[in-house]
């Protein structure tokens, strides 16, 4: 059975259409309308092994805020989407990725109920045309449409274009190990029977 999804939203801010398939090869066609954002969610899919297309119409002449949190939440719906009833898969992640002198730490619990924690500290407003503060809202929205406990933690960094692809290539590594089916788990890895 295919773990895929595929979702349309469309606001008067945004309207987006995603497709992810969770057990895919990393290929990545992204258009987004902002040049860094689009380079992080082709490595996502890339060093992730998704399959992701995200095209994207946002209120870029306001600014890049809507389109990225926007895109958050529907890949979060997405994930969600794809991987279902949960049955058969780790549920947990954790990855430790290092990127030149960054080292960032990404943990993923796909148990259903939200919670987000970041730690990471960044020295400037902008990587190319995407506002380094929009990383944060961005994985925020991914954990709470998702239903993911999600913590990211910067352990060492300087450069903020190395910190955020470290972030978003840590998250991708851990998500797919979270996602991965494994034959011993009978149902789902909870003993309340349902994730």
């Amino acid at each position: 059975m295919e773990r895929t999804s595929a979702i349309h939203r469309k606001t008067n801010e945004t309207e987006i259409n995603l497709q992810l398939n969770v057990d895919g090869k990393g290929t990545g066609s992204i258009a987004t309308g902002i040049g860094f954002f689009d380079h992080m969610l082709n490595s996502f899919a890339r060093h992730g092994f998704f399959d992701l297309t995200c095209q994207v119409k946002g209120d870029l002449h306001v600014d890049c805020h809507h389109t990225i949190e926007d895109v958050g939440i529907v890949l979060g719906q997405a994930i969600k989407e794809a991987v279902g009833d949960k049955k058969g898969i780790n549920r947990y992640g954790s990855f430790l990725l290092p990127m030149d002198e960054a080292l960032i730490l990404c943990a993923i619990d796909l148990s259903g109920r939200p919670y987000f924690v970041y730690d990471v500290e960044l020295t400037t407003d902008h990587v190319g045309a995407m506002d380094t503060e929009m990383v944060k809202e961005f994985f925020y929205a991914i954990s709470y449409s998702a239903g993911m406990n999600l913590h990211i933690k910067m352990l060492e960094g300087s450069n903020n274009h190395h910190i955020i692809e470290a972030i978003f290539k840590a998250f991708a590594k851990a998500l797919d190990i979270a996602t991965k089916q494994d034959e011993r788990i009978v149902d789902v890895l909870s003993t309340k029977g349902s994730l």
